[in-house]
Parts: structure tokens; C-alpha cells; sequence
């Protein structure tokens, strides 16, 4: 990887911030209301957990953590997003199905979500971006649906996921399947592995992935000169599955893997070469020395 390291925010702290908007005391629909629910519920459950342990609740949480999330960066983000790689089918659906169950919507919004931020980041148009503020790009955005409207748009970007019928059926469903599986958790473990494992997993879920949004653009080093401001953060790369290596991310969106150098932790990684070798990931990108070439400071 050639070239130098810039360490630090550097200049993206120099950035002009828009006019703050009222977060709380505005308008707010019916998907603001149950995202915040969803929201509050899972850290209230968290703060319970103390008071309602069991070491395997515990564990249970962890688990769940590792599995849901995993099925996020797998199938959300470099499937389905940024199609780094194919998959089959049968073994495409199970994986956006599981990931659901990480709380942070289906497929469909997620993606487009997601394809705005690269199509207009760190720009006014940028769903989450630190410009305006750290607690907007980690948590805040999420509960002002009419804002991102109006910031990016006819979200009309997502044509390949409606077109299929299963995402559409996850988009209509999407809450029924959340409530079934934390009764059936309620019913198998009682309240500890609701507070334990909803709680703590989904806990732990949620920050890792809004860490990426707001830390990572502001912390950290850059490897590629991006003309953004991705940074990568070693240390959240074991609990974002390999998705903390930002910058390198931003420097080639389409790259099935983001931990480029071989002491760069990706999980995410190790799963698509599994399914590689297997013959059932195809179509797998990198980015070419080349690409490399271009994008080095």
C-alpha cells in the first residue's frame, strides 16, 4: 500500500456545519416513532439485564450479536449494496433474512440508505453525515425519515430489490417477524434472555454499526486518498465484522473485502473466500493494483 498515512479528522473538522435542525421537537411519522421505539426499547432491555442475568442469557446475546451482524455486512451491505459478490439464491434470502433480526430495518431501506451515503457523502445530501454533528451521523438521523427525503430525494435507487418479490415481502412484514422472534425468545428463555441477549446483543448491534457512520469519519487514519472523510479504526474491527477499515472501503466501494492488508481483522471477509472456495460466492471483487495505484496519496 503505497504512499504516506494522514492521521486524525485533519481537515474534516475544518468542515462548515449546516444550520442544526430540531431533532426532537418537530414532526415526527409513524416510521420515526417505531424506529425510536425499537430503539429505546433494546437500551432500556440492556439496562434491565443487571437485575435479570444468566450467564448463557449472556452468551445467547453475544451470539445473536455476532450472527445478525454478520448477516448485515455479509448480505445487506456487500451483497446487496454494493453487489461485490453473487450468491445463489437459496443461500442469498436466508442471509437477508437473518438479518432482520439485527433491528435496523429491511433490505430495501437499508440499501438505498446506504447507496445515498456513497452517492453524496459527506455532502448536504449525505443521510448521516458527521458535518452535522456526531450524535446525528450515530443515532439521530435515523428517527427523521422526512429529512432524508428531503435530502436525497426520489429514492428510486433500489429497483434491483424491488424487483424481486421477496424483498417486498420482508418490507411489508418486516415488523411481524421482529415481534415473533423476541416472543419466541420471551417463551424460551423469559425475561433474562429478552434483557441478555435482545437487549445486550442488540445493544452492542446497534453501536457497531453506528460507529462506522459517525466514528469512523471522524477518527482514525486514512490509507487512500478518498477526497472524503472515511477513516479506519483497528480496534472496532472485530465488532464491526471488518467493516471499520473505512477508508479503504470508501477508496473501492465495490471490493468484497476491506481489511486489505493481510493484518486487517475482516470476519466479513473469511465468510465470502468460505463460500468462494465452495464455489458459491462468484463473481467476487477486488480492487486491481491499478485501482490501488490511482487511489494512493
Amino acid at each position: 500500500m503505497g504512499g504516506t498515512k494522514e492521521n486524525g479528522s485533519g481537515s474534516s473538522r475544518k468542515a462548515m456545519r449546516k444550520e442544526k435542525r430540531a431533532y426532537f421537537f418537530r414532526k415526527w411519522t409513524s416510521v420515526d416513532l417505531m424506529r425510536a421505539l425499537s430503539v429505546v426499547a433494546v437500551h432500556l432491555l440492556c439496562v434491565l439485564a443487571p437485575f435479570n442475568y444468566k450467564w448463557e442469557a449472556l452468551l445467547f446475546g453475544f451470539i445473536l450479536a455476532a450472527v445478525t451482524n454478520l448477516s448485515i455486512t455479509f448480505s445487506y451491505h456487500r451483497n446487496l449494496t454494493h453487489k461485490s459478490f453473487k450468491l445463489p439464491k437459496w443461500l442469498e434470502y436466508p442471509f437477508a433474512y437473518s438479518a432482520l433480526f439485527a433491528l435496523q430495518g429491511h433490505p430495501i431501506d437499508w440499501v438505498r440508505t446506504h447507496r445515498f451515503h456513497h452517492q453524496f457523502t459527506d455532502s448536504d445530501r449525505d443521510p448521516h453525515s458527521p458535518i452535522e454533528g456526531f450524535w446525528f451521523s450515530h443515532v439521530l438521523w435515523i428517527f427523521d425519515t422526512s429529512y432524508l427525503r428531503e435530502k436525497c430525494g426520489a429514492r428510486n435507487n433500489v429497483m434491483d430489490l424491488k424487483q424481486q418479490w421477496f424483498y417486498r415481502f420482508l418490507q411489508k412484514t418486516v415488523g411481524l417477524h421482529v415481534m415473533a422472534f423476541w416472543t419466541l425468545v420471551y417463551i424460551w428463555g423469559g425475561l433474562p434472555y429478552l434483557t441478555c441477549g435482545v437487549g445486550v446483543g442488540g445493544a452492542i448491534g446497534y453501536h457497531g454499526t453506528w460507529l462506522i457512520n459517525s466514528a469512523c469519519h471522524i477518527l482514525g487514519s486514512r490509507a487512500w486518498n478518498t477526497k472524503d472523510t472515511s477513516r479506519n479504526i483497528w480496534w472496532l474491527a472485530p465488532v464491526t465484522m471488518g467493516e471499520s477499515w473505512h477508508n479503504n472501503h470508501h477508496a473501492f466501494e465495490a471490493s468484497a473485502r476491506h481489511g486489505l492488508e493481510w493484518y486487517q481483522l475482516d470476519i466479513t471477509w473469511y465468510l465470502i473466500r468460505f463460500f468462494q472456495a465452495l464455489s458459491l460466492a462468484t463473481d467476487v471483487k477486488l480492487p486491481s493494483e491499478a485501482q490501488k495505484r490511482k487511489m494512493a496519496f
